[in-house]
């Protein structure tokens, strides 16, 4: 009579393809992050200002910005908006910390721009509601 062996089943899992589906992903996360990068480039002036702290509640400042052109722009949470005028860029600050209030502003202005821009700036984000507005500048040894 002829006894048949019970068969053990394979409890393994091949994960040669998951290796290569995780290096197809990491390229392709290496070679978008650049291009993903936004905002309005300008050249800052420069300072030997104290970085400032990281805000207590979390949340990320918003950051007004000014270019050569007199232009202005936002970001928050990483979302480059704009160009705007005077009038749509205080409404869009203004809905923005409506949503968030008590939200620090940081202004960004090119060190090209004339100082005038700039307080109308501050001017603009004061009357929009801003609590607290910072100034932005690069670090002296930035080249």
């Amino acid at each position: 009579m002829y006894v048949r062996k019970k068969r053990r089943m394979v409890a393994e899992i091949n994960v040669v393809p998951y290796i290569d589906v995780m290096l197809v992903l990491l390229i392709i996360f290496m070679v978008t992050t650049p291009i993903i990068t936004q905002g309005v480039k300008v050249e800052l002036p420069k300072s030997d200002a104290e970085p400032i702290e990281q805000m207590k509640d979390g949340k990320t400042p918003l950051v007004a910005t000014v270019d050569e052109g007199g232009l202005y722009y936002f970001e928050k949470d990483g979302v480059n908006k704009g160009p705007f005028n005077a009038q749509e860029m205080q409404m869009e600050v203004a809905g923005t910390l409506q949503v968030e209030p008590g939200t620090q502003v940081i202004i960004k202005g090119d060190g090209r721009v004339n100082y005038a821009a700039i307080i109308q700036l501050l001017n603009l984000l004061k009357d929009a509601g801003a609590p607290s507005v910072g100034l932005m500048t690069d670090d002296v040894e930035q080249n």
